[in-house]
């Protein structure tokens, strides 16, 4: 009987892996081509019983891991991973590595959902907070994505591939911007100026808590030079 179990729980995690390879770049498409309809398909599904939720696409977070988890392997399969510096032991490891990026890319749709909540003056709950996360973890899976590899192909000596990954920076951040503020206009009611300076406050105040993280584990954990 045991082993009848452990059968059929590898049944569905196979079943499970493989559908991520339909729906994962079925959820990416929506995503850009229609990112405000999917951030309120985020907020419907959660609505659902729990067995019926997101039956359609990926679910918000296991979508950004798995951006996260490509964009992640698609830098160590490309890029020489020798550094002037060593890195610290929380981080000497891929995995460990991998988890960082999830929480440093997390800090951004966890700030804009609660700027959310605070604007609209709901009480901040674990219940509450869920919905608008969800929803931003849609539209920040994109963003991660194209903001590696431009991170990426800036690393190269090729001039081409530098102003490549310079132009997938840039576009990345346009194409966010304008989501979140068109999120922010239709969902609390500003002007698209109000909405766009908000957007990028707490984009401004997302990066510098994911430079603080990063510092303290490298200078905490005491990185020395190679």
């Amino acid at each position: 009987m045991d082993f009848m179990r452990l059968l059929k729980s590898i049944e569905e995690l196979l079943y499970e892996l493989v559908s991520w390879l339909l729906f994962y770049p079925l959820t990416m498409w929506r995503t850009l081509r229609q990112p405000q309809a999917m951030m309120r398909y985020a907020d419907v599904e959660l609505t659902d019983d729990v067995s019926e939720q997101y039956t359609e696409t990926l679910s918000p977070p296991l979508f950004l891991l798995i951006t996260l988890l490509l964009a992640h392997g698609v830098e160590l399969g490309l890029v020489n991973q020798t550094t002037p510096w060593a890195p610290p032991p929380l981080l000497a490891s891929h995995s460990n590595l991998l988890m960082f990026r999830a929480v440093a890319f997390s800090i951004l749709p966890l700030l804009m959902a609660v700027k959310l909540l605070h604007r609209k003056g709901v009480r901040l709950t674990r219940h509450t907070l869920r919905a608008p996360f969800y929803s931003q973890c849609y539209i920040t899976a994109p963003f991660a994505l194209a903001l590696s590899i431009g991170t990426l192909l800036s690393r190269a000596e090729n001039q081409k591939a530098l102003a490549a990954g310079l132009a997938f920076i840039l576009v990345a951040f346009v194409w966010y911007v304008i989501v979140e503020t068109r999120w922010f206009k239709s969902d609390l009611g500003l002007s698209t100026s109000q909405a766009a300076l908000r957007v990028v406050w707490t984009l401004f105040q997302a990066l510098i808590a994911i430079f603080l993280v990063g510092a303290a584990i490298v200078f905490g954990t005491g990185a020395t030079p190679a």
